[in-house]
C-alpha cells in the first residue's frame, strides 16, 4: 500500500464552543492547534475561520489571514481551505477566504444536501453564546446548496485560476455521479482526491457496508485515477477511518469531525486525535506520508505559491 495522508480538520463549522472548551476558534488557538497537528503527522489541515470573538463560523478573509500566516511559519503542512464554509453562507462568501489566500488545496462538496445539525442541540444544557442554540436548531429547516453551476464556478476560480487542487467531499452514491459528470467535462483531472463523508444527518450513515460501496462505485467511475479518503462524524471517526486505512485509503481526523477521544472522553487537542490515528493505521503497517509527500501525490503547486 502507498502511504497514509492523515488530514487534520481543526475547527469547522459544526461545533459550537459550548460543546466543548479544547474547541478552538480565536486565531492563536487555530494556528497553534494546527501547528501541533502537523507535529503529530498531519500533513494536510483542513481550515474555515471562526470570529474570534464569539466563536460564530465566519466567512471573513480577514479572520482566515489572522491565522494563515503563523501556520505556514509554523510548519509545512499543506492547507486545505474550506469552500463549504457553513450552510447559511452565500457562495461568493464561503470563497473569500480561499479567493483571498489561495492554498495549494481547497475542499469541494459535491452537491446540495439538507445539513441537519439540530439534534445535537437538545444535548447541551448550558450555551456561551446567544448564536449558538439558535444557529443549531434552525438547520431542521436548513439545505447547503452547492448546484453544478456552483461547482464549476469554485472549479474555475479557485481550480483553473488559482491553481488549487480539491478534496471532493462526498455523502452520498450521487455525489460520486456528479463527480465522474465534472471529470467527463474535463473540469476535474487525476489525480482525483475524494473524501469519502459519513455521519452528517443528511448524508450516508456510517456504516462499513456504505464504506464498502463508495469504494465500489469509485473504483468503476474512477479507476486508477483516484485516492480516497473516509471522515465520520462522531463516535464513528476512529473506527471508520481505521477502516479505511485497512482497505489501503487515507483518513481524516479532528475536532470539526468529532470533539472526543473516547467514548465520554472530550479530546483535549487536534494534535491528541492525530497521535491516536496515527498509531492505529501504524499498526496496521501503513507508514505516514509527510507533506512534501502529500504535495507530491496529490499533484499540489507547492507552497511557494500560496498568498500567506
Amino acid at each position: 500500500m502507498s502511504k497514509i495522508l492523515i488530514t487534520c480538520a481543526v475547527t469547522g463549522s459544526i461545533h459550537t464552543p459550548s460543546m466543548s472548551p479544547y474547541l478552538p476558534y480565536k486565531p492563536q488557538d487555530i494556528a497553534a492547534q494546527a501547528i501541533d497537528a502537523a507535529t503529530a503527522g498531519a500533513a494536510i489541515l483542513h481550515l474555515h475561520a471562526r470570529d474570534p470573538d464569539t466563536g460564530r463560523p465566519s466567512a471573513d478573509a480577514a479572520h482566515f489571514m489572522e491565522f494563515l500566516p503563523t501556520i505556514g511559519a509554523g510548519c509545512d503542512a499543506v492547507v486545505n481551505l474550506s469552500t463549504g464554509g457553513s450552510a447559511v453562507m452565500t457562495l461568493d462568501q464561503r470563497l473569500a477566504g480561499a479567493m483571498r489566500a489561495e492554498p495549494e488545496m481547497c475542499s469541494l462538496n459535491m452537491g446540495s444536501m439538507n445539513f441537519a445539525l439540530y439534534p445535537m442541540a437538545a444535548r447541551q444544557a448550558d450555551w456561551r453564546f446567544d448564536w449558538e442554540e439558535p444557529f443549531l436548531t434552525g438547520t431542521d429547516d436548513l439545505v447547503f446548496k452547492n448546484t453544478p453551476r456552483d461547482i464549476a464556478h469554485v472549479l474555475r476560480e479557485m481550480g483553473e485560476k488559482r491553481g488549487a487542487r480539491f478534496e471532493f467531499e462526498c455523502y452520498d452514491t450521487g455525489h460520486l455521479t456528479m463527480l465522474r459528470h465534472f471529470a467527463d467535462r474535463g473540469l476535474v483531472k487525476p489525480p482525483i482526491f475524494i473524501q469519502f463523508v459519513f455521519g452528517v444527518l443528511g448524508g450516508m450513515a456510517a456504516e462499513a457496508e456504505n464504506l464498502i460501496h463508495m469504494k465500489r462505485l469509485a473504483d468503476r467511475y474512477f479507476g486508477d485515477d483516484y485516492l480516497f479518503s473516509v471522515l465520520a462524524a462522531g463516535r464513528a471517526q476512529m473506527p471508520m477511518a481505521t477502516m479505511a486505512a485497512g482497505m489501503g485509503g487515507h483518513v481524516r481526523v479532528g475536532l470539526e469531525d468529532s470533539l472526543f477521544i473516547a467514548r465520554g472522553k472530550l479530546a483535549r487537542s487536534n494534535a491528541e486525535q492525530v497521535e491516536k490515528i496515527r498509531a492505529l493505521v501504524e499498526g496496521l503497517g501503513r507508514e505516514v506520508a509527510s507533506p512534501d509527500e502529500a504535495r507530491a501525490m496529490l499533484g499540489l503547486k507547492g507552497v511557494d505559491k500560496v498568498a500567506f
